[in-house]
């Protein structure tokens, strides 16, 4: 990553934080059950990924999403590169209604994806967001399916949801602490534009404040000079 703290929050962020598993596990089931979607939660399986490491499957199996066939058509809302708009706050009513679906493939096969196939009325793009899953871990917008599901439904308003499914992996409450002042940014906006806006003053902001510490960094400090002792 260029900016350096994200870098850092990289470094501070572990992966297998066996006490943040614990705390979470220890949630009551009632309160698991209240954070359960009450929209349609989908995904087409293009069959790319590692099924030991493909979070989609993962979801799946636990009956958090459901599987679509290639050219079944989805009506809510649909994270595919091939969309024109970003998701914001002003998509909250289609997903309320309509539910939330996302293209599991793998994002070095993402030209030979048929994704045009599956012309979604409401095709959405996510703003720039670090993943924090294994496979990609600190690299810029290379989600992995849970974590673009979970920020659709936190930029949207489905926080709990969002952490609900986050949740169910060991390495998922890493996601919120790295982006969780991104998100809540995002989730502030008021459409598309007002995302694209904050994204980009976002990352200038963070290029500036990389450019002056690497400034002061290259200035020498007191006690690199010499002092001229008389004689």
């Amino acid at each position: 990553m260029a900016m350096q703290n994200i870098v850092n929050k990289l470094e501070n962020t572990d992966l297998n934080d066996e006490k943040s598993s614990e705390e979470r596990s220890s949630s009551s089931s009632e309160d698991e059950c209240e954070a359960i979607p009450d929209f349609p939660v989908a995904m087409w399986d293009f069959n790319q990924c590692d099924p030991k490491k493909c979070s989609g499957r993962k979801l799946a199996r636990m009956n958090l999403v459901k599987c679509l066939k290639p050219k079944q058509r989805f009506h809510g809302l649909v994270l595919t590169p091939t969309a024109q708009k970003c998701v914001s706050p002003s998509d909250r009513d289609i997903v309320e209604h309509k539910g939330v679906a996302v293209v599991d493939c793998s994002w070095a096969k993402i030209d030979e994806t048929p994704l045009a196939a599956l012309k979604p009325a409401h095709g959405r793009l996510l703003p720039f967001l670090v993943a924090t899953n294994p496979v990609n871990y600190g690299k810029p917008c290379q989600l992995s399916c849970v974590e673009a599901l979970a920020a659709a439904m936190y930029i949207t308003g489905y926080k709990q949801e969002a952490r609900l499914y986050m949740g169910k992996f060991s390495w998922g409450h890493s996601f919120e602490e790295l982006n969780r002042e991104l998100l809540e940014i995002y989730a502030r906006c008021t459409d598309s534009k007002s995302v694209i806006k904050a994204q980009n003053e976002y990352i200038e902001k963070e290029q500036r404040e990389q450019e002056n510490r690497k400034t002061t960094s290259d200035f020498p400090s007191s006690s690199d000079s010499s002092d001229d002792d008389d004689e």
